[in-house]
């Protein structure tokens, strides 16, 4: 036995790299031969709205986790009649991504469509029928075993920045294939055993949703009403700050940090390494401090901080992404990086660490979405947006007990879903291991019974059998 799971009595070499022995019943083919031919797909015309119009699925749709299709927000096309003669799809087909990828995934994903409405392919995507005797539940696993173990990766070209996938190449690749009931039989294993791992994942997500939530709010009331309960209020005359500590002061980010100060004071030392900082290196609470250049290269076109500086990224998605930090380990304390970044340098003592909670807060967040200016997808929050915020500010004293009341919380909060994360990396590589011994036939599961009757939802069409 593997683990729990029988294993098949007989094995012969498949001669295939990287697929090793298979079962000896089992035949090697290539995949071209499970599958009629791979049909690209259209994009066709804007839509007529007139009732007409077809559903046109993109790679946006897929269901990568779960590889079939997502349940809504579909592009409605207008397509020929002529071209959808053969690209029409039917329950069972599969969707080849041709098309896309990105700098850390690989284009050649394959889900299965499940669908009961009609629908075409767009032109980044082909359609795979399978061939009478080929169960497509099982193919689609096959497929998928492939993609996970980067076997698409010699069938790739690169094309000014994308992917694309010679699907006569991928489609050479030879695998081994039992009967197409033994196939069922592994299919049904195989939807039953990743549903259960599927459950267990969407409830350590929630539980990441829930968590993050819970961080907001703590930080969220700490910031805004303090840490005792008991503190008179008062109105603070500013609507979205609403009822405040009573000795808290009301004061604009302007009159309590400088906004992007100037490079003057580093200008005598040019012949000195600083911290490098792209944008992409910001995140929220955390600065990639791995790349260093000489002040003197980056004074002219890169924005300037020191240690202890409030970064904060100006755009979309960046900042709605909350993507600011307070900067700390600068080399020699010194740090340039995208002119897309915001540095409020506080004026008081112990703010940095407070400013960088208070402005974290969802409302504000919202607010300066609202007041994001620019064209196209990359907007701007303005800097007369950020000088004037308005914020409750309590004594030193007590802005000190709040940060550090908020770092324990923070940090429990971030251990849990840290737990969280690596259980559902333990999860999905299960899922990826167990698709795997099952298609190759490292276990046997021809004697598999469900425990009890299965709900699935890819399961509403007919097989495509002998």
């Amino acid at each position: 036995m593997v683990g729990k799971y029988d294993v098949y009595l007989e094995y012969k070499d498949s001669g295939v790299s990287g697929l090793g022995g298979i079962p000896r019943h089992w035949q090697v083919m290539q995949l071209k031969r499970t599958v009629d031919g791979c049909v690209n797909g259209v994009w066709g015309a804007d839509p007529t709205k007139d009732g007409s119009d077809t559903i046109v699925l993109r790679v946006a749709d897929f269901d990568r986790p779960k590889l079939t299709i997502k349940r809504d927000g579909y592009t409605i096309r207008k397509i020929d009649e002529k071209d959808k003669l053969t690209r029409k799809l039917k329950p069972g087909d599969l969707l080849l991504e041709k098309s896309g990828g990105g700098a850390k995934t690989l284009v050649g994903q394959v889900v299965l469509f499940d669908g009961s409405f009609e629908a075409v392919t767009s032109n980044f995507v082909a359609k795979l029928t399978p061939h009478r005797g080929f169960n497509s539940r099982f193919l689609n696993y096959v497929f998928t075993r492939f993609y996970s173990d980067n076997i698409n990766y010699c069938s790739i070209k690169q094309n000014t920045g994308i992917q694309n996938l010679d699907s006569a190449a991928y489609l050479a690749e030879k695998f081994g294939f039992p009967f197409v009931q033994e196939q069922q039989k592994i299919a049904n294993f195989l939807d039953h055993e990743t549903a259960k791992i599927d459950t267990l994942i969407e409830k350590q997500q929630q539980l990441i949703k829930l968590l993050k939530e819970k961080r907001q709010a703590v930080i969220s009331h700490a910031v805004t009403k303090g840490l005792n309960p008991n503190a008179p209020m008062r109105d603070s005359g500013v609507e979205w700050l609403g009822e405040v500590p009573e000795h808290w002061n009301i004061s604009k980010v302007k009159y309590l940090a400088e906004l992007t100060p100037k490079k003057t004071e580093v200008e005598a030392l040019k012949n000195k390494t600083c911290s490098f900082i792209p944008m992409e290196k910001l995140k929220k609470d955390l600065l990639i401090l791995d790349e260093t250049r000489q002040i003197s290269q980056v004074f002219d076109g890169y924005t300037y901080f020191k240690d202890e500086d409030l970064l904060v990224a100006k755009v979309t998605p960046c900042f709605e992404n909350k993507n600011m930090v307070v900067a700390r380990g600068l080399h020699n304390g010194v740090g340039f990086g995208s002119s897309e970044i915001y540095v409020l340098r506080p004026n008081l003592e112990s703010l940095n660490d407070f400013l960088y909670y208070r402005l974290q807060e969802d409302i504000l967040m919202e607010m300066a979405t609202g007041a994001m200016t620019g064209a196209g997808g990359l907007k701007r929050v303005p800097s007369v947006f950020l000088n004037n915020v308005q914020l409750a500010l309590p004594p030193m004293k007590e802005r000190l007990e709040i940060v550090e009341y908020i770092r324990g919380y923070v940090s429990k909060f971030d251990n849990l879903m840290k737990n969280s994360e690596y259980v559902i990396k333990l999860m999905q590589e299960r899922r990826t291991a167990l698709i795997s011994a099952a298609v190759t036939g490292k276990i046997d599961v021809r004697n598999w019974q469900a425990p009890q009757p299965s709900n699935k939802s890819n399961n509403n069409y007919k097989e495509v059998a002998a």
